[in-house]
């Protein structure tokens, strides 16, 4: 079937790029296809570090033949307007209209019939239109050209049905395989003239390849050295990579977004294995492998212990007659530098104690209206201590050091140089002065979590300084008013919050939330000597609550249920909470549960109604000598008798027990409302029944808002 085959050739793609750029092609070129009315059977684009390119198939020779009906003026209008109805239908007389009587007169219509056009021609102007239009993140101009693009663009290959497309692309700057125009040669406006031609690898094939269509263009490509699918070339990379490990018997420490990056460095993929000084073991595994990776894209392996082995792999864009021996050795060169800087800062950081690295916080800013890390350190400490009594095993002395020391590695050349490795190298330094274990582990941990995937600390001392430190953020940006915004959050407190809700759920910490965050107001305002602006607790819980709410939505809980809970207020303990959220989530799913929150909206929606009628307000309990039908009396005995049931089983927190306590008014409610009137005659008796129904409300509320609760 016809098929579009085009090509945009072009300087090294970024990477991180590549995945977006082959999208935002598919997406414009389809576009356009659907508004000219050309129809296709599949599409699928691709990328290289040096092309980007798109295969549409099942496309038709033309566009359909259209027929559009045009309403002109009645029969009998003036000549001016019947000369402007037929010019704009681009029709000569009348006789080419109809008359028709449209039961509000007899009009004028025209019928006009638009032949389609040849898709070449159409598609011509699509891929035009494409190149101007497209979205890179970022951006360049070169030579003389107005075209801007994300490296200077070298080559269009267009082609449809087997035959190349002919169009004129102003200003830009290309060279295509008949004609290269470089330096002065240049000119502000160019026709690019496709043959059906593209080329292989920069190196390995750069002549000219011509091809017929995309299976053509694929297979060539291949041979060419040029492995056009992103998929493909990830594949073997793995492939290679755990074939070489195995050989050395080694294992490829895992690490996909490595392995994605550098998918995209290269078009024909030839992985080598490198070897590792071993003046250089002795510095901690992960300044390795952070080097390498960092600065280099070189995969790190194991050996069978699961210790780093001195072997790495690089992933070469090359084949050489020497096997890669020469790549090789001039990348082990490369990393001994590179590691010969990592074992300096090792090295020298370690003949300077942490305690000693601490007065060197007071030059670091944390925020201009928070004051220095040093600042945050002394407000960690005294937080973290508040928290020990919530946290079994938890030691105020270790919680204190810890909190101490957690941020001193800051000052380290080796967090200069790589300051992913924050927290980890404090601990290396810590254990290198015989710290103590704990508190080693709480200066690595205290970031922790840094998202939904990373592991949540257990370890006493390092939930105490973890949450410490995010309960010191939160509270400090809140208070002068720098909170989330939209999709903005520059301070990532969105995280820091999730973090926060995962030490306490994780760990099932009771912690008394709002208490924790005044405490940590008061320690930011006491600082600055009460001349900072105040956090304000409830606001912060409920952001705390919609965080909740996200982490919750993930796992499958009603977000509904959440804000049905807190809505009652008062309720900052987490695990009590959701201990809540989930019997109400079992509740709700029984057919007592359902019944009851039916009964629940009806009553509500009852005595809202009649309220605002009445223009007053029907609260406390009814009055036992107006209770007339047996249902009545029926339905106050189980409130009374079962409100007790629920305060009983809240006040213990056994809230499956207070549920199965508010299951037993179903029948009473339901047959209150099946033989009882609320709206009678008599004045009295209508309104003992509204504080009746208003008293089902009123004992449900104890458990939760059951007005927020949907369905």
């Amino acid at each position: 079937m016809p098929e579009l085959l085009l090509e945009l050739l072009s300087e090294e793609i970024p990477a991180r790029m590549q995945g977006r750029a082959a999208g935002d092609l598919k997406r414009l070129v389809t576009e356009k296809l659907k508004e000219a009315g050309l129809e296709f059977t599949s599409t699928a684009a691709y990328a290289t570090p040096r092309r980007l390119t798109l295969v549409v198939d099942g496309l038709p020779l033309a566009q359909p033949d259209v027929t559009e009906e045009k309403r002109g003026p009645r029969v009998g209008a003036p000549d001016q307007a019947i000369q402007g109805f037929l010019k704009g239908a681009g029709l000569m007389s009348l006789d080419q209209c109809e008359k028709r009587d449209t039961g509000k007169g007899e009009f004028w219509f025209a019928v006009v019939s638009k032949q389609g056009r040849r898709t070449t021609e159409v598609l011509e102007g699509i891929v035009e239109k494409t190149i101007w239009e497209f979205p890179w993140p970022k951006t360049m101009r070169w030579a003389y050209n107005d075209l801007r693009w994300v490296r200077p663009l070298q080559a269009l290959l267009a082609m449809f049905h087997g035959e190349p497309l002919r169009s004129s692309f102003q200003t830009i700057y290309a060279s295509n395989p008949n004609r290269k125009l470089f330096g002065a040669e240049s000119i502000r406006s160019i026709t690019v003239e496709p043959v059906g031609t593209t080329r292989g690898h920069r190196f390995l094939a750069p002549q000219e390849i011509k091809v017929a269509n995309f299976l053509d263009y694929k297979t060539k490509l291949h041979q060419a050295h040029v492995t056009l699918d992103p998929a493909e070339r990830r594949v073997a990379i793995k492939e290679q990579a755990e074939r070489l490990a195995k050989a050395e018997g080694l294992s490829v420490k895992p690490d996909e977004a490595l392995l994605d990056e550098v998918t995209g460095l290269v078009e024909w993929p030839v992985v080598l294995m490198g070897r590792i000084d071993q003046a250089f073991m002795d510095i901690p595994p992960e300044v390795l492998t952070t080097s390498m990776r960092t600065n280099q894209k070189y995969f790190s392996l194991l050996d069978q212990d699961g210790k780093l082995a001195p072997r790495f792999l690089v992933v070469a864009n090359m084949e050489t007659a020497d096997k890669g021996r020469a790549i090789v050795a001039g990348n082990e060169r490369v990393l001994r530098a590179r590691l010969s800087d990592a074992k300096f800062f090792w090295d020298q950081d370690r003949k300077v104690k942490l305690e000693e690295r601490v007065p060197a916080l007071r030059d670091i800013i944390f925020h201009a209206k928070l004051g220095t890390i040093a600042d945050k350190v002394s407000r960690m400490q005294t937080l973290a201590a508040e928290l020990v009594p919530y946290i079994s095993g938890a030691d105020v002395d270790q919680v204190r050091s810890a909190a101490l020391l957690a941020k001193a590695d800051l000052t380290s050349g080796m967090v200069g140089e790589f300051p992913e490795l924050q927290g980890l190298m404090g601990r290396y330094y810590a254990l290198h002065e015989d710290e103590k274990v704990a508190v080693a582990n709480a200066i690595a941990e205290h970031y922790a979590p840094l998202g939904p995937n990373d592991r949540c600390p257990n370890a006493p001392m390092s939930v105490a300084v973890a949450l410490a430190d995010k309960i010191d953020s939160l509270v400090g940006f809140f208070a002068i008013d720098e909170k989330p915004t939209g999709s903005k959050d520059p301070f990532a407190l969105r995280r820091a919050a999730l973090g926060v809700i995962r030490l306490i759920v994780e760990n099932r910490l009771r912690i008394p939330l709002q208490q924790v965050i005044r405490k940590a107001d008061f320690l930011l305002a006491e600082q600055a000597g009460g001349m900072t602006a105040r956090a304000r607790p409830q606001e912060l819980l409920d952001f705390f609550a919609d965080r909740l709410k996200v982490a919750l939505r993930e796992k499958g809980v009603r977000h509904d249920l959440i804000s049905a809970v807190f809505a009652l207020g008062g309720e900052d303990d987490l695990v009590r909470l959701l201990a809540r959220v989930d019997a109400l989530k079992l509740f709700l799913e029984s057919e007592d549960g359902a019944n009851l929150l039916t009964a629940y909206k009806r009553a509500s929606n009852i005595v809202r109604i009649e309220e605002k009628k009445d223009g007053r307000v029907y609260n406390g309990a009814a009055e036992m000598t107006l209770l007339r039908e047996p249902e009545e009396q029926a339905l106050v005995a189980a409130l009374t008798a079962n409100s007790t049931a629920i305060a009983a089983s809240l006040r213990e927190e056994n809230f499956a027990a207070a549920m199965t306590a508010m299951a037993r008014l179903r029948n009473p409610v339901d047959a209150f409302f099946d033989k009882v009137t609320v709206n009678c005659e008599e004045a009295e008796l209508r309104a003992n029944r509204l504080r009746l129904l208003s008293q089902i409300r009123a004992t449900l509320g104890r458990v939760a808002d059951f007005s927020q609760i949907e369905g």
